[in-house]
């Protein structure tokens, strides 16, 4: 009985062995190791596998024993920190909810503003065909509504005068000749043909009409004499009115000819005109990179007048529908940095880190191209919360490992203040020359960089980390004077890559003068083949103007603050 006793107990340790190490991933713990047999590597909570130790210990989450994790065993998977488990309870106050990722219309309402203006392939300019005097005006002031064919004026022209009695006395191929010679003239082919029955004592010919529209500008008065080619009237048809509005780069993926644009007018209110897209100018603006586009408006006439005016402001609305496309609401997505992530919940109470690419955004939906697929849930509720404990999880995945030492902020010396001090004011008056456009005063600024660079260079070269960032500054500092500001842009974007280099890393150095950093986004438009964000060193918050763009560009601007990257 007693060996019975004793072979049970084995089969129960072994057993036991096999469990655990099933459980931890490692090798058969079949007694507790000896400090001389193994070595621990580290302590782990089974439920948290984050919650990681080189001293034994409770989890910081759950109050539960640590475990200790031996030399060759793996210890338990924490998926790199990007999985994060929640208990019910935590799922409750966190409020997590979500929603399914699925292929939908992506709706987007891109608002738009812009000006109210006439047909141009119907606005006519007449001039005089032959020198002569006007002796009546039926179009005599701006607004006049004419019919094509409808007489303008009566001009009294002896060229015109006698080229129709010798054009009634002819016969054949000279009246044929004559003909011709009328129309150059002025006269229309109606006109023309009812020369035989125009009484031999009438002295005027009549201007009509070219097409049916608005007079909206007269430039003649009764008893006023003309010469060949003097403009008389201007004519716009006010049946078809286009409404003009500039779209930007970021805009076009959005807009296409055909599409249904809904318009209002603030001479109108409480209307909503509906218009078509039928022009997409080609041509960007280098400047505001921006183009024109067109869309069309059909204007009756109501109570006595056209319910559109000429060169009216108006606002109107481009309603896109896209084909369907794999999209989750805007709520779902965190983008702090270059990278948009999502929580994918994978069950039982674990949500899973996902980088996702994003498409076009629409109203309340984002297009999704890669990282998730249609079906799964994505959190849109408590992705915040999820987001820091996944941070801490990554924070707290391998404590065990070296971690790189942080880069130490220098201490700077008394003439190294003073010396980055007196070049930050030189910095910072070239950058706001150029935002102001003044290529002068800019030129006269720039006068000091190589006094105030070469005493920087002098003062920083104690410290052998910084020399190739000051051989750089040394390179950009060469300023002789530009006849051009575009010229002037692209010499100071080289000069303030190299200053913000070396400078931007130092501003939470101890002694280090206060200063400020600036970037434009765009700034490849102005500089070629550079990247399209540009810094710059300024002394106060003066925003608004890029030294880059200046007086162009109001809106390019943003303050890095301390410890932000540099691109």
């Amino acid at each position: 009985m007693k060996n019975l006793i004793t072979l049970l107990f084995i089969i129960a340790a072994l057993a036991g062995g096999w469990f655990l190490r099933d459980k931890f991933g490692g090798t058969p713990i079949t007694a507790a190791p000896s400090s001389s047999e193994r070595k621990v590597l580290f302590y782990q909570s089974a439920m948290h596998p984050w919650i990681k130790s080189d001293k034994p210990g409770r989890c910081t989450i759950c109050g539960m024993e640590l475990t200790p994790v031996y030399e060759g065993e793996k210890g338990f998977d924490a998926s790199g920190g990007d999985v994060v488990p929640l208990t019910q309870n935590q799922i409750q106050v966190l409020h997590v909810q979500t929603v399914e990722a699925k292929k939908q219309l992506l709706t987007k309402s891109l608002p738009v503003s812009g000006i109210i203006n006439d047909d141009q392939r119907r606005h006519r300019i007449l001039s005089a065909y032959v020198d002569g005097r006007i002796d009546r005006l039926f179009a005599n002031h701006h607004g006049v509504e004419v019919v094509a064919g409808e007489p303008l004026a009566l001009l009294y022209s002896p060229t015109l005068l006698q080229a129709e009695r010798e054009y009634r006395q002819l016969t054949g191929e000279l009246k044929k000749n004559t003909a011709l010679r009328l129309r150059q003239l002025g006269l229309t082919e109606k006109q023309i043909v009812a020369l035989d029955s125009k009484p031999a004592d009438a002295l005027n010919s009549e201007i009509l009409a070219p097409l049916t529209g608005t007079v909206v500008e007269h430039e003649v008065f009764e008893g006023q004499y003309v010469t060949m080619g003097q403009k008389l009237f201007a004519i716009a048809d006010f049946s078809v009115m286009w409404f003009l509005f500039n779209a930007y780069e970021q805009d076009m993926p959005w807009i296409k000819v055909g599409q249904k644009v809904q318009i209002t007018t603030p001479s109108v209110p409480g209307k909503v005109f509906t218009g078509e897209i039928t022009f997409i100018d080609p041509n960007f603006d280098e400047t505001t990179r921006s183009t024109q586009v067109r869309v069309e408006l059909p204007n009756p006439i109501v109570e006595g007048r056209r319910e559109l005016l000429h060169r009216l402001y108006a606002e109107g609305t481009v309603k896109v529908d896209l084909p369907e496309v794999l999209t989750v609401p805007k709520s779902t997505v965190i983008q702090t940095g270059p990278e948009a992530v999502v929580y994918v919940d994978q069950g039982g109470g674990a949500y899973a880190r996902s980088v996702v690419k994003i498409g076009r955004r629409g109203d309340t939906l984002l297009e999704v191209l890669s990282g998730i697929k249609a079906g799964d849930k994505i959190v849109t509720n408590g992705n915040l919360l999820i987001d820091g404990q996944a941070e801490m999880n990554r924070s707290f995945a391998s404590p065990m490992e070296p971690m790189a030492p942080a880069t130490s902020i220098a201490e700077l010396t008394a003439p190294q203040s003073k010396a980055i001090s007196s070049f930050i004011k030189v910095a910072d008056a070239m950058a706001a020359t150029l935002s102001n456009d003044d290529l002068a005063a800019f030129n006269k600024a720039s006068e000091a960089a190589m006094v105030q660079t070469g005493d920087l260079i002098t003062a920083l070269s104690t410290n052998p980390e910084w020399k190739p960032k000051l051989d750089a500054l040394d390179k950009a500092r060469h300023f002789h004077g530009f006849a051009d500001i575009k010229q002037a842009r692209i010499a100071f974007h080289t000069f303030t890559v190299a200053t913000t280099a070396l400078l931007e890393p130092l501003r939470m150095a101890k002694g280090a003068p206060e200063f400020k950093v600036w970037e434009c986004f765009m700034v490849d438009q102005i500089v070629p083949k550079v990247p399209a964000k540009g810094r710059w060193i300024q002394l106060s918050t003066r925003a608004g103007h890029s030294p880059f763009f200046g007086s162009d560009m109001l809106e390019c601007v943003k303050e890095i603050k301390p410890g932000e990257v540099l691109p």
